[in-house]
């Protein structure tokens, strides 16, 4: 496969970025490139070269780069300020949709970013319940705070409840403040709930843990014990709110939390975040409800930033057209066929694990129910694949493909020959 041509142009601007930034980058992915722009479902680097794009920003481009209603909304709502730090009509709508669209919605509270979101869930648990300890699952990714990196990915995973670090710089004295249960085993993270029910506050969980959905029951579980003790159960939809349904991925399972963290589309490809739930939990927000000293403090100087909710208004207005998820489950669905197809001609060991909007290759045989069944995957396979996808022209994460209303079915034909020639070389590796 030939490498993309590299200008004189983006060498440059990437020799600047080694100047003045860790590592030559913004921390998020591992690949050396500089996007100069985005449309629909395609990117353009600075040395000009296309790419089908299936990062879509990490995920916010759900209705794909520079939608032109999205554009509008943002340039009529720029023309007006940019933030203001009081209520503004264009959040307050937003508020009002993911009421109307999430079932665990009765009040929403707006922040910046998908860490923030977590953070402040796993605090109004803290306040309901006065209790300090919440309990994760291992691999489970909610952010950047010191509590969400928790075992999200152990080098040596430990025996269950006991957390570890997954970076320099937490305090030890938060390992014992989080409990970690295996995903998808509700037998187990039931019996630890009740085992430490006195200290627990409450459970935060991706309804699907990055690439790997929930067993039948799983949730359920969780749900029915969470209930039963009064305690918090927070769904982390960050990732999957308004991508696996209008309604997110408690409409798909048909399980409601009583909090939820939202992120990336509610944006429309700004930083905007939230945290919606049920009012009995939400009120902790509230001082005038709770009194000064229950209520749970947040500020934020961009929260409910206008240009964010003008532009995540038009993302779900775009998404509540009809036949909308039916056209994304439809090409996603028609990628993940192809891929599977694909590793068998080409006799690799691997798997597509994930939904339609979003999901990856696995490179093992084994049988992915949790962390320690992903952790299986041949990390160098995975490697050659990435890098041969990109020299192709196609842009996705370390571990993610994200498929957008854009992308058609041409496009995802055109991204299977990529692929195709991508795992040939994976095959030989």
């Amino acid at each position: 496969m030939t490498q993309r041509a590299v200008t004189d142009t983006e060498s440059a601007i990437a020799e600047r970025a080694r100047n003045v930034l860790p590592a030559g980058g913004f921390g998020n992915v591992t690949f050396d490139i500089v996007i100069r722009e985005g449309r629909g479902g395609r990117a353009w680097d600075e040395s000009g070269n296309e790419y089908l794009d299936f990062l879509l920003g990490s995920g916010p481009m759900l209705v794909g780069h520079a939608h032109p209603d999205v554009t509008a909304a943002v340039q009529e709502q720029v023309s007006k300020g940019s933030t203001f730090f009081v209520n503004n009509e264009a959040g307050i709508q937003l508020a009002e949709a993911i009421v109307d669209a999430m079932a665990c919605a009765e009040k929403v509270r707006f922040l910046s970013s998908g860490s923030e979101a977590t953070f402040y869930a796993m605090r109004v648990a803290r306040a309901h319940r006065q209790r300090g300890k919440i309990m994760k699952f291992e691999g489970g990714f909610h952010g950047m705070n010191d509590y969400a990196l928790m075992s999200m990915a152990p080098v040596r995973p430990g025996n269950f409840p006991q957390a570890t670090a997954d970076t320099a710089g937490i305090p030890d004295s938060v390992s014992d403040e989080i409990l970690i249960a295996p995903f998808n085993d509700a037998a187990t993270a039931v019996s630890l709930i009740y085992e430490h029910q006195d200290d627990l506050a409450g459970v935060i969980v991706e309804p699907l843990q990055r690439m790997i959905p929930p067993e039948p029951g799983f949730l359920e579980a969780l749900r029915e014990v969470t209930q039963e003790l009064d305690m918090a159960l927070i769904f982390d939809e960050v990732v999957t709110g308004f991508r696996f349904a209008y309604g997110g991925a408690q409409e798909l399972y048909g399980v409601t939390p009583d909090l939820c963290a939202l992120g990336k589309v509610i944006g429309g490809g700004y930083p905007l975040s939230a945290v919606a739930g049920r009012e009995e939990f939400m009120k902790y927000f509230d001082a005038g409800e709770v009194g000064a000293e229950n209520a749970v403090k947040q500020i934020g100087t961009l929260s409910g930033n206008p240009v964010a909710a003008a532009a995540g208004l038009a993302t779900l207005e775009i998404l509540k057209q009809p036949g909308t998820f039916e056209h994304l489950f439809a090409t996603g669905q028609r990628f993940m066929d192809g891929l599977t197809s694909l590793i068998g001609k080409h006799s690799v060991r691997g798997q597509v694990r994930g939904v339609p909007p979003m999901f990856d290759i696995l490179f093992t045989d084994v049988d992915v129910k949790d962390y320690r069944g992903a952790s299986q995957s041949n990390g160098a396979k995975l490697k050659v694949f990435n890098e041969q996808v990109l020299a192709g022209g196609l842009l996705k994460g370390d571990n993610k493909f994200y498929v957008s209303t854009a992308h058609t079915i041409d496009d995802i034909d055109e991204a299977l020959v990529i692929c195709d020639a991508a795992l040939a070389a994976v095959g030989k590796a």
